[in-house]
């Protein structure tokens, strides 16, 4: 079914600006980068997953998750080489060099996959790939709930102004192909704003792999959390983040240019009140959970 040709001046707002800046504080931002040599005791350029191309400061170990779980899921995420570039969904090179992976997923041809779409992607991803179908549903900003289910059913949806409703005009079809085309459809009414409303807040001294920083509205960021690590001995928990951002481009875990040492790492001290990312700067109570 093809996109709406017209939408809303609220929707379009929502859209195009959900992921747009400000800049992280300068003053507290440091554009150091890693030595070769710290680069190489953490990054295992040959590695193909989360798992095997991000190493562990010493002293941190990985803690056990179920099989099926989201968390492994995100932990043994595909990535493209090491030597891969973010690209924007029209094919140019993003010259800003923040990433310090790409994860191995389109972004599709058109500039809808942003922040919190690559968010609700991973997530849906999981749960398509589990055939967990009844689990895979987003709201758009208007609150209407977009299930999966009833898109592959053969339902689309019918938009009118800021009113949404289900038609029956296809037959039922549970294939990828047709995910796609539901989780892309979903891009263009559903955002930051909400997507926060959605998920549930989390304790920050409580972050876990799935988790997702997110800041709601215009402007609006989302980031989520691709692996944890603990130190056993003073508890200490270091963890990665992935985005995509504005315009769409490739899905990447993003350096840390706090602290170069153990980029791209992050570690949780719960006495901050923030945390700064490349691009955006999130309040440790911006933390939130599926």
């Amino acid at each position: 079914m093809n996109k709406p040709f017209i939408i809303t001046i609220f929707l379009f707002t929502v859209l195009f600006i959900s992921c747009e800046k400000p800049q992280p504080d300068t003053k507290n931002t440091t554009n150091q980068e890693l030595s070769e040599k710290e680069r190489n005791n953490l990054i295992n350029p040959q590695g193909k997953t989360i798992e095997t191309r991000f190493l562990l400061p010493d002293g941190y170990k990985r803690e056990n998750y179920p099989e099926n779980s989201f968390a492994i899921y995100l932990r043994t995420f595909p990535l493209k080489p090491d030597t891969s570039r973010v690209i924007y969904y029209d094919g140019k090179i993003k010259n800003k060099k923040v990433h310090a992976a790409i994860l191995d997923i389109d972004v599709g041809d058109k500039d809808l996959q942003q922040c919190a779409d690559a968010v609700m992607r991973l997530r849906a991803e999981y749960l398509f790939k589990q055939k967990r179908f009844s689990d895979i549903h987003f709201n758009f900003t208007s609150k209407f709930s977009a299930e999966y289910t009833k898109w592959a059913e053969g339902y689309r949806i019918q938009m009118s102004g800021n009113n949404a409703s289900w038609i029956k005009t296809q037959q039922p079809d549970y294939s990828y192909e047709n995910f796609k085309k539901y989780i892309f459809f979903v891009y263009n009414y559903a955002g930051t704003l909400s997507l926060s409303q959605e998920l549930k807040t989390k304790t920050y001294k409580d972050l876990d792999i799935g988790d997702v920083f997110i800041q709601g509205g215009s402007p609006g960021h989302a980031m989520i959390v691709m692996d944890v690590a603990l130190n056993p001995k003073n508890q200490k928990k270091i963890y990665l983040l992935a985005q995509s951002y504005m315009p769409a481009q490739s899905i990447h875990v993003v350096k840390n240019l706090q602290n170069p040492r153990i980029s791209p790492w992050y570690e949780l001290n719960e006495k901050e009140e923030k945390v700064f990312t490349p691009e955006w700067t999130f309040k440790t109570t911006n933390l939130k959970t599926f």
